[in-house]
């Protein structure tokens, strides 16, 4: 109706391409997208076809599709002023589009061949017989059985948290506390490690992942009751039984009874418990020793109140300059040299050392859609046939707003936006870091491919 009433309404006055985008891209269809990346997606995609360029006649949409035979179709505008031709188009139009219509690499089609098969083999594997099978003849209960008691040897040790927090208490011994406040620290105002941002996090750190330990211990052990008889199979560790019989944690390891994820997923159980023991190595390390070189990031439960601590503690070590929170943002900078996290080294004298610079360096980001060019220090195309790029060593400080934009005003910038997985959404969200993009190629281009 408003596109008719438009056109009708702009007669030999010329259609106002502006007014078509925006009612479009923000109002009847962008109106119902609640995702600002999504939104920002759409908006690329009206400014690039929703304008007068589309009616010259060398505009294609994207580059020809081979239909076979040596045949190949072209994605254009019809040009004609016959309801006819235009139906005789569509009817030709490939079943299957190709990926860079909506320009995405051709790597889209591999990630949906895989979607495809491993859909398919979970199926199978569901219709799988759960009967002894093999030489050994072992049943599904003897396996799972044999596997709990060999993951429950391999749990972490807890701590009492009454423990940690008085290591944390303690931890001024390390010096952060004159580092972390620099020329504001006064050495006859009482001040704890527990009133470090950053010491904060790790205790709520400990304390998460000490549950999730806690419940993979007792469903192990229970298990391995349940099995034997010694207490009644409950319909949860029944599923757990299932679940560890075919390679998978159980569910209730990362979601609640309510639906919410309370840990990190994989569809692995190997790899999820070894996520479990890397995530408690690293905070025990940072717990009874120094502040990590390098963070892995991924292996937080709140990576966004992990830089949130981090700018607190820069914003303090500015608080005679009049530094305030809600004035500085996240600036990111990328170490395109640095790909191995843990030969690197900040300095030699720890705290005590002035060369340690603010923030923090992170690692364990990986890269979708798009692939890091380390020699020229910006996002590039993607590679064939690799899904993910491994990110090198990043550093993440923060800095006042009118320092962040001097230093953005050079070269081209693309706002990255950091999930904790592939699937979008508010819940998932880190931060929106700026990455250099090559100055020969154009902002919407990367909008569109990422």
């Amino acid at each position: 109706m408003f596109l008719e009433k438009h056109f009708y309404e702009s007669g030999m006055g010329g259609i106002s391409w502006s007014t078509i985008q925006y009612m479009i891209c923000e109002v009847q269809y962008g109106g119902r997208i609640t995702d600002d990346f999504d939104r920002r997606l759409f908006n690329t995609f009206g400014s690039s076809w929703l304008s007068q360029n589309v009616f010259h006649e060398d505009f294609r949409f994207c580059d020809s599709a081979s239909l076979g035979g040596g045949k190949r179709f072209e994605y254009v505008i019809p040009r004609s002023e016959t309801i006819n031709t235009f139906r005789r188009y569509i009817e030709t139009v490939p079943d299957n589009d190709i990926p860079s219509l909506f320009g995405l690499h051709s790597n889209a089609d591999l990630t949906l061949g895989q979607i495809e098969a491993k859909t398919m083999l979970d199926l199978i594997q569901t219709t799988r017989p759960r009967e002894a099978s093999g030489s050994e003849g072992k049943t599904p209960q003897q396996i799972v059985s044999e596997l709990s008691s060999d993951l429950l040897s391999r749990v972490p040790k807890l701590m009492k948290m009454d423990d940690i927090r008085q290591l944390i208490v303690k931890r001024p011994k390390t010096k952060e506390i004159e580092w972390t406040l620099s020329d504001a620290y006064n050495p006859n105002k009482k001040i704890t490690g527990i009133d470090i941002p950053l010491n904060v996090f790790l205790f709520q750190e400990i304390e998460r992942l000490s549950k999730i330990i806690m419940i993979v211990k007792d469903t192990l052990r229970d298990v391995g009751y349940a099995i034997k008889g010694e207490i009644i199979m409950t319909p949860q560790l029944s599923d757990a039984i299932d679940a560890m019989f075919d390679g998978r944690p159980p569910r209730h390891w990362y979601v609640d009874a309510g639906g919410v994820e309370i840990a990190w997923t994989d569809e692995s159980l190997p790899d999820w418990f070894d996520g479990l023991l890397l995530r408690h190595k690293q905070l025990m390390d940072w717990l009874t020793s120094m502040r990590p070189n390098v963070y892995w990031m991924t292996g937080f439960f709140n990576p966004q109140g992990f830089l949130t601590a981090m700018r607190q503690e820069v914003t303090r070590r500015h608080a005679a300059n009049g530094w305030a929170l809600d004035e500085v943002v996240l600036h990111t900078e990328v170490l395109s040299k640095v790909t191995d996290p843990s030969k690197f080294k900040m300095g030699s004298n720890g705290w005590e050392g002035k060369e340690i610079p603010e923030g923090v360096y992170i690692h364990g980001l990986f890269l979708e859609g798009a692939s890091w060019d380390a020699d020229k220090g910006c996002l590039g195309v993607p590679k064939v046939g690799v899904l993910f790029d491994n990110m090198p060593v990043i550093h993440v400080t923060a800095l006042k707003q009118e320092e962040a934009e001097r230093r953005y005003a050079k070269s081209l910038w693309y706002d990255c936006p950091v999930y904790t997985k592939k699937k979008r959404t508010d819940l998932n969200f880190i931060y929106t870091p700026k990455i250099k993009i090559p100055t020969d190629e154009r902002k919407k281009r990367r909008v569109i491919s990422n």
